[in-house]
């Protein structure tokens, strides 16, 4: 896709707990209008996808970083990019799989559910890059992954 049509939209979110309902609300605005203004097509496997990534993303950044959090909603080809900036410098690390373990599997669902993840440190903090699908995957994989 042409940088000039790429679709892309960013929130400041003031780091309180409400933030989080908010971004949601963002992600799903964004890609509403991403179908109606601009014809691409999203599955509402992708709009549930994308919430549930925005929401453990905001979430994390909410729990491990003092202050605001930036977000950025973009199109890329036939996927959503969710990036997601906080201001601590430490960057994740998904836990071994753990069955007692209660909590903690949000940067889990993440990785198994994403096309792809990134992660960056910044002179500030960090940000994460998550990439959703647009389409369903005719083959039913959830990421929308071809198996190999």
């Amino acid at each position: 896709m042409p940088d000039a049509q790429r679709i892309q939209a960013t929130v400041a979110l003031d780091g309180d707990s409400s933030c989080i309902a908010e971004a949601r609300h963002r992600a799903v605005d964004f890609l509403a209008r991403v179908q109606a203004e601009h014809g691409l097509p999203v599955s509402a496997r992708a709009m549930d996808l994308t919430q549930l990534v925005v929401s453990e993303l905001v979430t994390n950044a909410l729990k491990y970083a003092a202050g605001p959090v930036l977000m950025e909603l973009r199109t890329s080809g036939v996927v959503v990019e969710v990036v997601v900036w906080d201001s601590d410098p430490v960057l994740p690390v998904a836990r071994a799989a753990d069955a007692g373990r209660v909590g903690q599997h949000g940067l889990e669902i993440v990785m198994a559910v994403a096309q792809g993840f990134e992660v960056q440190r910044e002179p500030v903090g960090k940000r994460i890059t998550v990439r959703i699908a647009l389409l369903d995957d005719l083959g039913g994989d959830i990421t929308g992954r071809r198996p190999q």
